[in-house]
């Protein structure tokens, strides 16, 4: 049976490093992005030529439920039925104080972070479970150490968001554990992406918070990816439900 991989949010950091190592280990992949096509059509390109596996970028905005049908349409279409999910599209909204930060920043982010991920894992179940006719599969979703931390002064709305995706993962994993679904989330602490500029405006963030890192250093992308492409695989088929720190200590 063919190993067909979804990557949310795949164009770009955590995304772009699990959708890569995913080809590199044999999955065929379905790279969601939002608005910029280059970047996900060059990852496309490089993931063809260094691998060989069938790879396509699909746009949508995974708060859109509209979006998210149309995406894992076009992956039944042009792949196949998805195994694999990698539930990573989120933003953090710009940093701040609560008190200072404007409704439209917090919904946007609870609409994508969790409203979105939820329809996203929904559609994935609806054709993985042996419930519907599916042959089982395995669920990431991307959590964060802010989901404990509370990210006090920066953005306690994108804490509350990943504290809701931990729930979500329990609950997920639990209800779908006899229907051949394994679900687990990933908590990644600082990684060197480009959110910190793209999404919190705070690009002196990573030296900030690099002294309070255990290991005194700042995580990679393929790092997290490591580690999600475990989650995924047969070696760790009696894991489900579970939040995996992969942080520095932090």
């Amino acid at each position: 049976m063919a190993r067909i991989m979804v990557v949310t949010g795949g164009s770009r950091g955590i995304g772009a490093a699990t959708a890569l190592l995913g080809a590199r280990q044999g999955y065929d992949v379905a790279i969601n992005y939002r608005a910029e096509s280059a970047v996900a059509e060059a990852l496309v390109a490089r993931i063809k030529a260094e691998t060989g596996r069938r790879v396509i970028a699909v746009a949508g905005d995974m708060a859109v439920e509209a979006d998210i049908k149309a995406l894992f349409a076009s992956v039944d279409r042009e792949l196949g039925p998805v195994s694999h999910l990698v539930n990573n599209a989120g933003i953090t909204g710009r940093s701040g104080r609560l008190d200072t930060t404007e409704a439209d920043v917090i919904r946007a982010c609870i609409d994508l972070n969790v409203t979105g991920a939820m329809l996203v894992a929904r559609e994935a179940v609806r054709r993985m479970s042996m419930r519907h006719g599916g042959a089982g599969g395995a669920i990431v979703n991307m959590s964060s150490v802010a989901a404990r931390i509370g990210s006090p002064g920066e953005y306690v709305w994108y804490a509350a968001s990943k504290g809701a995706i931990d729930a979500f993962t329990l609950g997920l994993a639990k209800e779908t554990a006899l229907e051949g679904i394994r679900v687990n989330a990933v908590s990644p602490g600082m990684v060197m992406t480009d959110i910190h500029e793209r999404s919190t405006g705070d690009v002196a963030r990573i030296e900030r918070i690099r002294p309070n890192i255990p290991m005194q250093r700042i995580g990679m992308p393929d790092e997290i990816a490591k580690t999600v492409l475990f989650l995924l695989s047969d070696e760790a088929s009696y894991t489900t439900g579970a939040i995996v720190d992969v942080s520095g200590g932090r």
